[in-house]
């Protein structure tokens, strides 16, 4: 049995693919099936750890982006996906998988092209409430669609449809029921707001912390992920902002989580501030109110839509890029943490919204299309 795995190069297209692939190889085990191989076919390995220790093999293609503003890139990368095809048909034929899982994106798009030419069957998953250019594209020709958001099933055919959630890899999927605190070196009486901008951080939302990082911590623990590249200059600021500050230690301030941080992180958390990709789901998953602040329409098409259709459910609220202010973030953080009866219900909502079971599911209908192909 072989699947082959294929998704852009951003952790919400990568991480809920080790998510399914754990549970493919958990369902093998448990059912008795012979041992699955799988491959991963994209431009980049984006952790490759992380497929060294998930036994995924990675197979290299070119892809190109197709940029919604005008950019010289645009040109250059025509003939990257033109000699990404030409590398995908030829490697996906000397695999030749018995099923092949799309998450979207750019990179996913030769080894989608190499499937349909080559008739291996392909499923595809869509995170975003508005689909991606290549799940349209892919949905014509996929025997099976899973979703994360019910909205966007008008866009594809209905029969082929079935909303799954999202993936969420097993080491992240409940938050540290104890120790949490401890591990943190925080208080248990301080509220603990956790922002996290995505796998790499978010500029915007860093910048709008550290104005107002001298308040925040009179009244809160801050626990901040703010990516690899921002690190050192938030370092920086950080420690010159809360250089007189007897509450200095209630800041802690992190390139990146590991899987124990982001367990701990999650256990301790009264509040999370985000960006509004697959991460949703993680927070849904956690049970914890959140305010989402979605990347702007004109960069990412998808993130407003996620972050409305997620706050519909009650689960959060939503500022937009263009209103965040550090005044308003702060007066949004003091409304919520000071209603008890508002946290209650959001965390009710947000345990409501979740599918802790997207990733099995979605492994098992892998499972069944390529013991059918197999045949």
């Amino acid at each position: 049995m072989k699947i082959l795995f294929t998704g852009g190069g951003t952790g919400g297209h990568f991480y809920p693919i080790i998510a399914v692939a754990q549970e493919i190889r958990k369902l093998a085990i448990e059912e008795k099936i012979i041992e699955p191989k799988l491959f991963f076919m994209s431009d980049n390995e984006y952790n490759k750890q992380a497929l060294i220790d998930n036994e995924i093999t990675f197979v290299k293609v070119n892809a190109g982006k197709v940029r919604r503003y005008f950019s010289i890139k645009n040109f250059s990368d025509t003939f990257k996906t033109a000699s990404g095809l030409i590398q995908a048909l030829w490697k996906m034929y000397s695999i030749y998988p018995d099923v092949v899982f799309g998450k979207g994106g750019f990179a996913s798009v030769p080894a989608l092209f190499a499937a349909r030419i080559l008739r291996i069957p392909v499923v595809i998953h869509e995170s975003d409430s508005l689909p991606g250019r290549a799940n349209l594209w892919a949905g014509k020709f996929a025997q099976k669609i899973a979703l994360s958001y019910p909205e966007a099933a008008k866009y594809f055919p209905q029969e082929k449809v079935a909303v799954t959630g999202n993936p969420i890899r097993r080491q992240i999927l409940t938050p540290a029921k104890s120790g949490a605190f401890e591990f943190l070196n925080f208080d248990k009486d301080v509220p603990v707001i956790f922002i996290v901008g995505g796998s790499l951080g978010s500029e915007k939302i860093n910048n709008i912390i550290l104005d107002v990082l001298p308040i925040l911590v009179k009244k809160y623990q801050i626990i901040h992920q703010v990516g690899k590249n921002n690190y050192e200059e938030a370092k920086k600021r950080s420690e010159y902002l809360l250089k007189d500050e007897s509450l200095a230690s209630r800041y802690k301030l992190y390139a990146y989580l590991n899987d124990v941080a982001i367990q701990m992180s999650a256990g301790a958390a009264s509040l999370i501030i985000s960006r509004a990709g697959s991460t949703i789901f993680e927070i849904a998953n956690w049970g914890i109110p959140s305010i989402i602040i979605p990347i702007p329409e004109e960069i990412s098409h998808d993130q407003r839509n996620n972050a409305f259709t997620y706050a519909r459910s009650g689960a959060c609220e939503v500022i937009e890029e263009a209103n965040l202010a550090p005044s308003i973030l702060l007066a949004e953080i003091d409304n919520l943490l000071d209603d008890k009866e508002k946290l209650e219900q959001m965390k009710i909502k947000s345990r409501e919204f979740s599918r802790p079971d997207a990733a099995n599911v979605i492994a098992e209908a892998l499972i069944k299309i390529s013991l059918q192909h197999e045949v």
